[in-house]
Order: structure tokens, then sequence, then C-alpha cells
């Protein structure tokens, strides 16, 4: 989140590509309940862990640059619902980086 919010490059490209290996996690989440096999688990919970990682950096740049553009205007009201789906997204992200990061680490016993 530090990076993306410090980084003076644009990483507005990557949204598109995240959000399709958010989709490539749920697939292939899903075709892993029936093939139960644990280095597919291990893989998507490493590659769930990136991707995550790096939707946190996008959603944090966006954020800040969707409030320097709404600030200029003076916006207050837009500013304040920005606000709270932006706390919305990141939050989303931190509990899928968590639980992906328990996925990985954890003991299954």
């Amino acid at each position: 989140s530090l990076w993306g919010y410090t980084t003076k490059k644009d990483i507005s490209g990557w949204g598109s590509f995240l959000i399709m290996g958010v989709i490539g996690l749920v697939v292939a989440s899903i075709v892993n309940i029936f093939l139960g096999s644990p280095a597919l688990v291990f893989a998507i919970s490493a590659i769930g862990v990136l991707i995550f990682a790096g939707l946190t950096a996008y959603d944090t740049q966006n954020i800040k640059n969707t409030y320097l553009a709404h600030a200029q205007h003076g916006d207050q009201e837009w500013l304040q619902k920005s606000g709270i789906m932006g706390a919305l997204s990141l939050y989303l992200n931190f509990i899928n980086m968590f639980m992906m990061l328990l996925q990985l680490f954890g003991n299954r016993e």
C-alpha cells in the first residue's frame, strides 16, 4: 500500500490484469475442490498473495488519484463516498491477502 501511494509510476493499467488474476484464482479454487491437490492449494495461495498485494497497491494509488482530482474541484460529497468505497476495497484486499497467507503458512492439523 505504501509503495502504491509513493510511487511515481502509473499502475492504473494493472487493474484489469489483477482482476483477471482474481477470477483465475476463483476458477482454480473451484477446480481444486474436485481435485483436492495440495500442490494446487500451495500455488493458489502463493499467487493469491502476489495478486492481492498488487491490488492493494493499485487501489491505494487509485484512491490517491481520485482524492486529488476531486479535492481540486471542492466536491466534498463525492470525497466522502469515495473514501468509504476506497476503505472497503482496501479492507477486502487485506482480508483476502490474510486468508491466502493463512493457507500458505498455516498448520492444517
